[in-house]
């Protein structure tokens, strides 16, 4: 079977569509965004991300299902017309020009036809360029990090305030034990559960300020080297369906940093030019 470009169809939802519709889609069919249409045609994206960017500064207090995607939707849409042959290699150009997740894909008359997301790029990478980079040159130094004691209403915040997606989970020696996502909470909402439109829509219920991220994150953690192959990373994220691993040195159990799928996907964007500077490299060596 012969590994798609795009994902099609592409769940998506009207300008007068609430919140609330893009939460149910999102987390029925588990995806992390839905596309927002008028009358075939892409006329917005909005993420997960966006509705709890949104959330922080609206002050308005409105319940979910009266704030519509017109009012949140990213309305500057990057797109690709379908069936290019190096339609990978745009998608991941423009990831990284944009520093977004997702490219959304159209015919030649403008109508919706698929989306390509970080996803797709990082599954390529594994296939396509094992041996091409290590760990190290593309993994970010910067890690958010929180305790594994803290509380879930801690890490959320601290997810919010450094706009992240992603914090490490640490004991107090500062070992690795987890990583806690914007996900994990989603995944475990009451949110989904009852008939309610509340905004604190990714706290597991009222008493979740009792509930510690250890509650949430058992002592499973993915982990790869910095001299690991680039693609051996990206294969894990897309078996394991996660979004980043951290990179720790196994011998000093020290955390050096965290690969993601936007990593790969920056690295995926250079394959090409690299290679067509070394070919022109080695024509006058």
């Amino acid at each position: 079977m012969e590994d798609k470009l795009y994902s099609s169809p592409v769940f998506t939802l009207t300008e007068h569509s609430s919140i609330h519709d893009a939460l149910i889609l999102m987390q029925t069919n588990f995806v992390k965004r839905t596309v927002v249409v008028r009358d075939k045609k892409p006329v917005g994206i909005v993420t997960e991300r966006d509705i709890n960017r949104f959330l922080e500064n609206d002050n308005t207090k409105r319940s979910l299902d009266e704030v519509t995607l017109k009012e949140i939707m990213k309305k500057n849409l990057i797109t690709v017309i379908a069936n290019q042959q190096d339609h990978l290699e745009q998608c991941a150009t423009r990831m990284e020009t944009f520093k977004i997740g997702s490219i959304i894909v159209t015919d030649d008359d403008g109508n919706l036809t698929g989306i390509t997301t970080q996803t797709d790029i990082t599954r390529f990478y594994a296939k396509m360029y094992p041996g091409k980079y290590k760990v190290k040159d593309y993994m970010t130094d910067k890690v958010f990090t929180c305790r594994h004691s803290d509380s879930l209403k801690f890490a959320l915040e601290t997810i919010n305030k450094n706009n992240t997606s992603r914090l490490v989970s640490t004991d107090n020696m500062g070992n690795v034990k987890g990583v806690i996502t914007t996900n994990t909470f989603l995944k475990h909402s009451s949110y989904f559960k009852k008939p309610t439109k509340t905004r604190e829509y990714l706290l597991p219920s009222e008493s979740a300020s009792n509930l510690a991220v250890s509650d949430l994150v058992k002592n499973e953690v993915l982990m790869i080297e910095p001299d690991d192959d680039l693609a051996t990373a990206a294969h894990l994220m897309v078996r394991n369906n996660v979004s980043g691993v951290p990179v720790i040195v196994m011998q000093k159990n020290k955390l050096v940093g965290i690969v993601t799928k936007f990593d790969i996907v920056r690295a995926f964007a250079e394959v090409l030019p690299h290679r067509k500077l070394l070919d022109k490299y080695r024509m006058f060596h």
